[in-house]
């Protein structure tokens, strides 16, 4: 007896909206019909409960449901999505475990697709992010003034939690509008501004767009690196401004890398390589236990609270660590072995750069440098400051900075 084809798509992906079975396709209706299992959340059930035959509402978390999808590969299984499976939906999960040949994908319009219609706004224009299940923080790298964002809410809390941020923060103007069950019978939509909404009895399913108005002393992130020294709480171990400016370049962040911030202190060069792409990563590690929490505090303030701190010496933690893109040495640099597990962690084209302020670690970057090769620069500032009743230039500690790319 042959047994069951793989070749040929055998899970749908099927794409629901608010008003169930009726926008439907009857090829879509007629897989959900046929199906030996109906995969999805309790919601999406409901809309085609009089269709499936049997069915699987998603555990939390799904991976015992994903594995029971993946045991019946080669028979006929559905998995409803909301709207477009594959825009903040399952259909990307799948797609890591299923190659494309197996599966047939039927999406719907999305929340976003919706909400911008009933706008009025260019999708290609709007700023799109998921804060469903993640922190609302993850929205602050996008305040710009003038700027249209459409999120995808975690509950029925997340426009008032939001509201509240952007008013703190000088975005009290910014007006938001809520969508509630878009695209079905229940489908409301209503507008505040941040400073005085009051919205009540909001529907856990919902989408918010977000119309940014910057009001004077608002906390808008420039584009470029260098953020003030005073957006960071710190004890003083703080990559200052200028030097961090001239790290971050030296770094070069590209899309999707990943690094490794090392005695991270205030976490500055490893929040602003995140802020440089939100597909950026980064791992900072540093020994104290309270300025990893500070850190840690930095990154939430600063729309990065994705930034993974390990509280630990840097030499028992590295091989722990997922590999690096470019790595940072901001404290450690010193301890046996680091810089050479470093660079052996490092691709090829990998960049790491140390800044040494003391003579012991300025010892350490010169060996390495004789052997590893880079570029040597010695960063001097000055500042202007009162001396007396006048003013004068009052210098901070030199850094030697090297970068070294592995070839």
């Amino acid at each position: 007896m042959n047994g069951p084809d793989t070749t040929a798509p055998w899970l749908s992906i099927i794409g629901i909206g608010e008003d169930g079975l009726a926008r439907l396709s009857p090829a879509a209706k007629s897989l959900i019909a046929s199906a030996d299992l109906v995969a999805g959340g309790k919601r999406h059930l409901q809309l085609i409960a009089p269709l499936a035959r049997r069915t699987l509402a998603w555990p939390s978390p799904m991976d015992a449901g994903l594995n029971e999808v993946l045991a019946l590969r080669g028979r006929p299984v559905v998995v409803l999505a909301s709207g477009d499976p594959f825009q903040h939906g399952v259909g990307a999960v799948l797609a890591r475990h299923i190659p494309p040949t197996e599966y047939c994908s039927f999406p719907q319009p999305s929340a976003f697709s919706l909400a911008a219609n009933r706008l009025g706004w260019a999708l290609q224009d709007t700023l799109t992010i998921g804060i469903n299940g993640r922190a609302i923080e993850r929205v602050i790298p996008l305040l710009q003034s003038g700027a249209r964002i459409l999120a995808l809410s975690a509950d029925a809390d997340s426009p008032l939690a939001l509201a509240k941020m952007l008013a703190e923060r000088g975005f009290g103007a910014t007006r938001l509008t809520v969508f509630e069950a878009l695209g079905g019978p229940r489908e409301r939509i209503r507008t505040q501004d941040a400073a005085h909404f009051d919205l009540g009895d909001v529907d856990p399913l919902n989408t918010i767009a977000i119309e940014v108005h910057a009001g004077p002393g608002a906390r808008v992130l420039p584009l470029t690196a260098g953020l003030p020294d005073e957006w960071f709480e710190s004890d003083g171990q703080l990559t200052k401004r200028e030097v961090r400016a001239i790290t971050l370049a030296s770094l070069a962040p590209k899309r999707s890398e990943h690094l490794w911030d090392l005695g991270c202190g205030s976490g500055s060069i490893g929040i602003e390589w995140m802020l440089s792409d939100l597909s950026c990563r980064a791992t900072g590690v540093e020994a104290k236990g309270d300025r990893a929490a500070r850190a840690a505090r930095n990154a939430l303030s600063l729309g990065v609270p994705g930034f993974a701190i390990v509280t630990g010496d840097i030499d028992s933690v590295l091989s722990d660590l997922k590999p690096p893109d470019a790595v940072f040495i901001g404290g450690g640099a010193r301890s046996p072995g680091v810089v050479d597990h470093v660079w052996a962690s490092l691709p090829a084209g990998g960049r790491l750069v140390v800044n040494a302020v003391t003579l012991e670690t300025e010892a350490v970057v010169l060996s390495e440098y004789g052997r590893k090769g880079g570029t040597l620069t010695r960063i001097a500032i000055d500042r202007a400051d009162h001396v007396g009743g006048l003013t004068g230039w009052r210098p901070a500690m030199p850094v030697l900075h090297w970068l070294a790319v592995k070839p």
